[in-house]
C-alpha cells in the first residue's frame, strides 16, 4: 500500500481566526475523492512574527467562540 500522496489531498474549504499570538485554522479536505473530513490546526507566532505549526491542544472560550462560525461554514463542505 503506497504512502500519503499530497497531490490526492484536495482542500475544499479553509478559514482561520487569529487570537492573540496564535492562529486556529478550520479546513475541510478530501483525500483521493473520498469522504470530506474536518481538520483543525493551530499555529503560534514566533518572536520574529512568523507562524509555526504546533499541537492544537485545548481551546479556551475565546478561541471556541472565534472558530464556531468557521466550523458552521465548513459544515456545508462535508
Amino acid at each position: 500500500m503506497p504512502g500519503f500522496d499530497k497531490n490526492l489531498d484536495k482542500e475544499l474549504f479553509s478559514g482561520s481566526a487569529e487570537i492573540n499570538n496564535s492562529k486556529v485554522t478550520v479546513a475541510v479536505f478530501s483525500y483521493n475523492e473520498g469522504t470530506p473530513k474536518l481538520q483543525i490546526t493551530r499555529q503560534n507566532k514566533t518572536s520574529g512574527g512568523e507562524f509555526t505549526f504546533t499541537k492544537l491542544g485545548r481551546l479556551n472560550k475565546e478561541e471556541v467562540e472565534a472558530i464556531l462560525p468557521i466550523i458552521e461554514k465548513a459544515k456545508a463542505h462535508l
